[in-house]
């Protein structure tokens, strides 16, 4: 009888979730057909009761340490472009940033574990997070008793997640990752300019904000390079703008929204000064009046140094040299993984994972037409069952101290075999 890998299960959940993405905190397909990958295997089962979350835990050794592993669930509402096999079949969303494929590797992950002779040392958290587009899914887990639940069943702790990314500089098959800021936090601004409506024949009996509006952008793009640190960097991009329903009318208010982004608490809090007095300037000046509304997001995700050392390590061990490089400048994307990792050490990485089209162009995430290659996740499977067995930095434990080497080698297979194979010496 032919069995199925991990690797093997991984890819045909992936097929399926891509095929069916689902946007939000409210996933019930998604969440089924993972509970239904997972059926049989050793695990304690907690779902989310707001949300459609889930957290499978594989027992392990009292006393040993923690590994939390994390994958999100949720889509974008976005139109799939590429024209293929594997394309979405639900009008006005897509998997077009790789979450079918996180969700897909944690499950092999999970089987790959199961069927493995070598123990983890220490319990095993799982986690399937819906929302992490803007949803807040993290804070509602956490909300929900996540941390009670890690809490629980250890107090050495470790937190590993994984990412798939479309990008040239990221080979596929190459995972990468950075001490410190990987990615910056996140928050959204409104401006609404209001003024006096008229006749577009007649501005001088009017207020116009749309000139106002015009000026506010050239003036926040300008205030960015004049007011910051470049060795700080940050983004801010107006990526929304509405005034007005006819030609020759001129409208009372213009709105304008955007986002910043930001790698430390400090900087963010400068944009969003700047914002308010750059809106309230300009607004004066053309005799308008401006009201600024921020949103705060995501915080920055902050990687452990020695994690992110210890996964190159582990990486290296099981697939081999040159399957990791450093990711040399922190991405300006958000993501609420940082919310778990201000209250568990660890570290998030990127898989490079990108498809190029029949052009030649490589789609980055969160566009219509980005790809993602699904061979790669035999090797997401691969490195997130290494870590769970080896999650602790060789200073992180008395144990664990002065063993330099981490426990598996020869990885490279392991998500497509029965059983993984590791050093048992």
């Amino acid at each position: 009888m032919v069995t199925e890998t991990p690797g093997e299960l991984a890819i045909r959940v992936y097929r399926e979730l891509h095929r069916h993405p689902e946007i939000g905190l409210r996933v019930p397909r998604t969440l089924r057909t993972i509970e239904e990958a997972l059926a049989g295997l050793p695990l304690e089962l907690h779902r989310g009761e707001a949300i459609d979350s889930l957290v499978a835990v594989l027992p392990g050794p009292a006393g040993g340490p923690v590994a939390v592993l994390r994958a999100d669930t949720d889509a974008l509402p976005i139109e799939e472009s590429s024209e293929h096999e594997l394309r979405s079949e639900i009008e006005g969303a897509m998997h077009a940033c790789g979450h079918d494929g996180h969700s897909a590797m944690l499950v092999g992950a999970a089987h790959a574990l199961a069927a493995s002779e070598l123990r983890p040392p220490g319990p095993v958290v799982m986690m399937w997070q819906p929302g992490e587009e803007g949803y807040e899914g993290m804070a509602a887990m956490i909300d929900e008793g996540l941390m009670e639940l890690v809490d629980g069943l250890g107090p050495v702790q470790r937190s590993y997640g994984l990412h798939l990314l479309s990008d040239p500089g990221v080979p596929r098959g190459v995972f990468t990752g950075r001490a410190g800021p990987s990615h910056a936090s996140t928050a959204t601004f409104e401006i609404v300019l209001e003024g006096r409506g008229g006749h577009a024949a007649f501005p001088h009996l009017a207020e116009d904000p749309v000139p106002a509006c015009a000026a506010l952008i050239s003036a926040l793009n300008v205030a960015m390079t004049r007011t910051r640190d470049p060795f700080d960097p940050a983004v801010l991009t107006v990526g929304a703008v509405a005034a007005g329903d006819a030609p020759n009318v001129i409208a009372e208010r213009a709105v304008l929204r955007g986002t910043i982004r930001a790698y430390s608490v400090a900087s963010g809090e400068q944009i969003v000064g700047m914002v308010r007095r750059t809106a309230d300037g300009i607004a004066a000046a053309h005799g308008l009046r401006a009201e600024v509304l921020i949103e705060g997001g995501y915080p920055s995700v902050v990687n452990d140094a020695a994690c992110v050392e210890h996964f190159a390590d582990v990486v290296t061990a099981a697939l081999g040299e040159g399957r990791f490089q450093p990711m040399r400048n922190p991405l300006p994307a958000g993501d609420d993984y940082a919310r778990l990792l201000e209250r568990i050490p660890g570290a998030f990485f990127m898989l490079g994972a990108g498809l190029p089209d029949a052009a030649g162009t490589m789609h980055p995430n969160h566009s219509p037409g980005v790809r993602f290659d699904e061979s790669v996740l035999v090797d997401g499977v691969a490195a997130l069952a290494a870590i769970a067995l080896d999650p602790l930095p060789a200073a992180g434990t008395e144990e664990a101290a002065g063993t330099a080497e981490p426990r598996v080698r020869g990885f490279r297979a392991a998500a497509d075999s029965d059983m993984l194979e590791g050093d048992t010496e």
